[in-house]
């Protein structure tokens, strides 16, 4: 038996010392890479029609990986303070056991004044069954269980300050991509047709050297700025044909997914920021999410010196139990059993001062955190009303040059109608019209994206508290339409 029980335990070990790593094979991350490719777009309302700016920022706030994954943070916090409320009660534990032994446990006793007894006797039996239901309670770790669920309900609250800064910062780059990606649909058609242009003009030139009707050196310097003009086209389209591929990812829809966007958005909605800059900095300090988690992590930190204290005192444990053993020799088999224990950890007393110093030097470090933090804001405030001030008499100004730019093409097109200009001025001044068309776009996308930016630094969510994951993209997008009205946008007349 014994040497059974030795090679058990020696196989055993053996066994645990010879685990190796064991790497994923091919195929299973093929499988897996299949599964979340088929997972990742999952549930989701398909795309029935055009989609206005609204509704791009609905489905990202419901669809967006990287703000699910915050979401599902905030859930497990959530699920963690709700374990840490068990940690609260008292434990009740049941147990089963059983003993046994080859040979009959006979022993003998020694009297203080009669010496050894030379009879051997036995109380208990070679087979023994017991079981029990205790139930036990610690005073000190019921006060710790509290502190810490105190703590684990900030950490909630931190997770929801994370998810506002995610989603503040992909309703700006919605905000973006989406006007860019307006402009990629109404010019990347033109810019191409330009292009052929170009490319049919090189070729005529080629033609007109080989012919011997003009001197190679004119020709060459002609191919020259029309090869410039086509480099600038290529980078244009280059500018703009990832716009779309960009706002699709934003909005989490299947890679290759095709979808228009609303003909209502080449009407760009005008723009106000209603907000002084003392209400701005006010709002700002008192919803900004970086603030926020700096004042929770500092309740955290004082919740901590109050679980030190708890620490340092003794401990009082409670219990009371069921309890049944199959030993005949017993005259009760069954009975109730109760207790109360004491016990004090002295070294927690002399390591308390030292507990309290790192705490006490943790809520400095915290304190100083909250001011860098608070002067970050208000510096964020005035930059980001500066930037949107900026944008703004940016397009402005590109929107004056693509009128001259216009009124420019305008003549040259008559002229060159009239055979008084080459071609070679006709295209350059229709890519010169392209450019300040797409630069024109490019200052409102950035505009749109300082517009957010605003109500980022201030703190305020992109879309209003009574809104529901649970909505249909169409009654999100209605939400958003109403909230940000509200805020400053209004619809440009024809």
């Amino acid at each position: 038996m014994k040497k059974i029980l030795i090679l058990s335990c020696t196989s055993l070990l053996l066994a645990g010392c010879s685990v190796q790593p064991e790497p994923f094979s091919l195929d299973e991350l093929a499988a897996q890479g299949d599964s979340n490719y088929r997972r990742m777009a999952q549930n989701q309302e398909p795309v029935t029609r055009s989609i206005t700016l609204y509704e791009a920022m609905a489905r990202a706030i419901k669809y967006n990986l990287d703000y699910r994954v915050e979401m599902m943070e905030k859930a497990v916090a959530n699920s963690r303070l709700k374990l840490t409320r068990y940690d609260m009660l008292p434990e009740l534990v049941t147990t089963s056991g059983y003993t046994g032994r080859d040979k009959e446990r006979y022993s003998r006793s020694a009297g203080l004044l009669s010496g050894d007894s030379l009879n051997f006797s036995r109380s208990s039996e070679r087979h023994n069954y017991v079981h029990d239901l205790s139930l036990s309670w610690s005073i000190l770790d019921f006060g710790l269980s509290r502190v810490r669920a105190y703590q684990t309900a900030d950490k909630v609250l931190i997770a929801e300050e994370r998810k506002r800064k995610v989603i503040n910062r992909i309703i700006e780059d919605v905000r973006t991509a989406y006007w860019r990606a307006v402009s990629a649909e109404r010019l990347v058609t033109q810019l191409r047709t330009l292009e052929r242009e170009v490319r049919s003009a090189i070729r005529d030139s080629k033609n007109v050297v080989e012919d011997g009707d003009s001197s190679p050196l004119t020709a060459l310097t002609y191919q020259r700025e029309l090869i410039e003009i086509k480099a600038k086209i290529q980078g244009l389209l280059d500018e703009l044909k990832d716009a779309k591929i960009q706002l699709s990812s934003l909005m989490n829809l299947k890679p290759g997914t095709r979808f228009r966007l609303s003909k209502k958005s080449y009407r760009k909605p005008r723009l106000r920021v209603k907000y002084s800059m003392k209400k701005m900095i006010k709002l700002a300090l008192r919803n900004r999410p970086e603030l926020r988690e700096v004042a929770y992590k500092r309740r955290i930190n004082a919740q901590e010196a109050e679980a030190a204290l708890l620490e340092m005192l003794p401990g009082i444990n409670l219990n009371a139990g069921l309890y049944y053993d199959t030993n005949t020799f017993l005259h009760d088999s069954n009975w109730v059993g109760w207790g109360a224990k004491v016990g004090w950890n002295l070294l927690k007393v002399i390591r308390y001062p030292y507990k309290m110093d790192e705490i006490e030097g943790q809520d400095k470090a915290l304190d100083e955190q909250a001011l860098a933090t608070t002067m970050a804001v208000i510096t964020q405030i005035h930059v980001s009303r500066m930037r949107f001030y900026h944008a703004h008499k940016k397009l402005v100004t590109s929107q004056q040059y693509l009128n001259v730019q216009r009124k420019i093409l305008n003549q040259i097109d008559a002229e060159a109608a009239a055979g008084k200009v080459s071609e070679q001025t006709l295209i350059r001044e229709k890519m010169n019209t392209m450019v300040a068309r797409v630069k024109k776009d490019i200052a409102y996308a950035e505009l749109q994206n300082a517009f957010a930016n605003i109500f980022a630094s201030m703190g305020l969510p992109p879309y209003s508290v009574d809104m529901r994951m649970d909505q249909s993209v169409r009654s999100m997008s209605k939400s958003l339409r109403r909230l940000w009205k509200h805020r400053g946008v209004r619809v440009a007349r024809r």
